[in-house]
């Protein structure tokens, strides 16, 4: 079994007396990593360090923490297969994805390392006898909250950036996932001075507690609810928060587009990942003209896919994360038939062991049911049909969210009103996923707000000061 330790001014295994997690395989229930669960001495312990530590790491020249993260990206890399195959064992995704997600990860830090030095502010337009200046300085400490879905990616991000701008870090992964971070830490440490980077390990009230401590920001990837709590521990701190939170993101589709190809981009952003992603597809919106046939083809998509350990060559969804997430996506679907939806396929909770739930399919659903107004966070697709492009769009941005939205068009005119109207942080048409690297967008509403990825991230992980300098010779009196 996988053994976590945490990491405080530079001791591994400090503390942790508050008890003890152990996390299973979402696969077969077997247990696969043990993690200690920090004392409020423990996250004292970690800021503490972290706060007496920031001044020296800020004054580090900026391309030599470059260095030390470009060599901790090389330590990811070559630890790759390790990383992934613990995301899997302790969060299920197939492997071939986890594998993507490390990868990724080492992409953000290298650009985090490449970006860094040349993050610099700008002179103004003063008067000839001084000099004036806008300068970017590290805010300190940041506290970096993250996610189970994908582990490594969203870590690296969050962690790179803080760390390349100065800033020291106190690192609470999630509870579902801790060997991961656990991981990951040990290999960022490695090539930072001590007590630059503490890690953290425990559930909900370790991070609420941490949230709540004298730190400069909080930076969080996680549920609304999460970010509202850390949100408000902000307000009564002082502390900044950058916080991406769920979504319930919509997909239109418009009468002209052939529904087959419709019905595969529908499945690769409602199943991917189980549909465990923050831009999963949870709504869908379909023209009527086109409402039968891709319903027909999106049944026989999900039929199609192999289910499975994610260890598994040949899998192509894994299970969710854990049995409590499982009822409770079940749940919101139960809910949904209750209320007169119409289950096409999935739905039934399967015997035997694991965390599995099947791909599941719904029609003739409405935007006041739970299963569409909340996030739900697993391989589910509820349809809804509509009569024209207009109420499609305007039912899609009836959310109490705002991350992300996809649109199926061939109409250029209908494409440029979806993302000048729709009110989310990221509009896609006629792709699912994808897009440049280094995009960063504001997630409104319930999704949370400031940049969280993207060169952007590196001015919200600092702040910037005026300075006006006047040589001190212009102030000597003139003598005769």
């Amino acid at each position: 079994m996988y053994q976590v330790e945490q990491l405080i001014g530079g001791e591994w295994g400090i503390g942790g007396t508050a008890g003890e997690l152990v996390v299973a395989d979402p696969a077969d229930g077997r247990p696969v990593t043990r993690a200690p669960v920090a004392s409020d001495g423990d996250v004292d312990a970690a800021v503490k360090t972290a706060r007496q530590r920031a001044s020296q790491w800020a004054r580090t020249a900026p391309a030599d923490r470059a260095a030390a993260l470009a060599r901790a990206a090389d330590a990811v890399a070559a630890d790759a297969e390790r990383l992934a195959l613990l995301t899997t064992q302790e969060m299920g995704r197939p492997l071939e994805e986890s594998r993507a997600g490390v990868a990724a990860g080492v992409a953000t830090l290298r650009q985090y390392a490449e970006l860094g030095p040349l993050h610099r502010g700008r002179s103004l337009a003063g008067d000839d006898g001084a000099v004036d200046l806008m300068v970017h300085q590290p805010r300190g400490v940041v506290a970096v909250i993250t996610p189970w879905n994908d582990p490594v990616a969203v870590s690296c991000g969050l962690l790179g950036a803080a760390l390349v701008t100065g800033n020291t870090v106190v690192y609470k992964p999630s509870e579902r996932t801790p060997g991961t971070g656990h991981a990951l830490a040990r290999l960022l440490a490695g090539e930072l001075p001590a007590g630059v980077l503490n890690l953290l390990s425990g559930g909900g009230r370790v991070g609420a507690r941490l949230a709540g401590q004298d730190v400069d920001v909080v930076a969080h990837v996680g549920s609304t609810a999460t970010g509202r709590s850390i949100a408000a521990a902000c307000a009564r701190t002082g502390a900044k928060a950058v916080l991406e939170n769920g979504g319930s993101d919509p997909l239109i589709v418009d009468a002209d587009v052939d529904p087959y190809w419709a019905a595969e981009q529908v499945a690769v952003g409602a199943f991917s990942n189980a549909g465990q992603i923050c831009t999963a597809v949870e709504r869908v919106y379909v023209h009527r003209a086109v409402a039968a046939s891709l319903l027909e083809a999106l049944v026989g998509r999900a039929a199609q896919l192999r289910v499975g350990p994610g260890t598994d060559p040949k899998t192509q969804m894994g299970p969710l994360v854990d049995l409590a997430h499982r009822d409770l996506v079940h749940g919101k679907v139960t809910d949904a038939v209750r209320r007169g939806a119409r289950l096409l396929c999935g739905g039934t909770v399967p015997p035997g062991p694991g965390s599995f739930y099947p791909p599941t399919v719904l029609a003739d659903c409405a935007d006041d049911m739970p299963l569409l107004r909340e996030e739900t966070f697993g391989p589910v697709a509820p349809v809804v049909e509509v009569d024209t492009f207009d109420e499609a769009l305007a039912r899609a941005g009836r959310s109490p969210y705002g991350l992300a939205a996809t649109v199926l068009t061939g109409s250029m005119a209908h494409a440029q009103r979806a993302w000048r109207e729709l009110p989310v942080g990221t509009v896609k048409v006629n792709a699912v996923f994808g897009g440049a690297p280094g995009g960063a967008a504001h997630p409104r509403r319930g999704s949370g707000h400031g940049f969280g990825y993207g060169p952007e991230l590196l001015d919200e992980l600092t702040v910037t000061k005026v300075v006006h300098l006047r040589p001190a010779a212009a102030l000597a009196p003139e003598r005769s």
